[in-house]
């Protein structure tokens, strides 16, 4: 059985980047003229513990579901994307556009993804999580004052 690991886990790569597949079934996909071009597309998922990723448009699987009314879902087959190892992807250079590997500096204070091609990936901020909401055009009331 795997240790499971415990704590923060980073990945260096983060949803909304490209990527090309450099190992398994999506990259030997052949096109038309019977040249393999691997699969590119962009990171939907990352589960940076298992080291997993998912791709648009990758390694599509078929799941069953059983439809289940009182929450309106209906049943049949599903099409969706699996998960695929972090290590069978690689992040698509901006200069070259070839697979390049990814470290990490601090620039100006900030850390900052660098390819090889001493080119910054720039953050799509995709992956960012979304500041709670507030209330607009309330004021900030405090209920306890009379």
């Amino acid at each position: 059985m795997k240790p499971v690991k415990t704590g923060t886990v980073n990945s260096k790569i983060k949803r909304g980047d490209q990527v090309v597949f450099i190992a398994g079934k999506e990259y030997n996909r052949y096109d038309a003229a019977g040249k393999r071009q691997p699969y590119r597309g962009k990171v939907i998922a990352v589960d940076a513990r298992l080291g997993k990723v998912k791709v648009e448009g990758a390694m599509m699987v078929k799941r069953h579901v059983k439809p289940v009314p009182q929450m309106n879902r209906e049943g049949g087959i599903k099409e969706q994307e699996a998960w695929v190892s972090a290590s069978n992807v690689a992040l698509v250079d901006p200069e070259t556009g070839s697979p390049t590997r990814v470290k990490i500096e601090f620039r100006d204070g900030q850390k900052v993804r660098v390819a090889k091609s001493g080119k910054v990936i720039a953050d799509s901020g995709e992956y960012k999580r979304e500041k709670s909401h507030t209330l607009e055009g309330v004021d900030d009331v405090n209920p306890t004052e009379g």
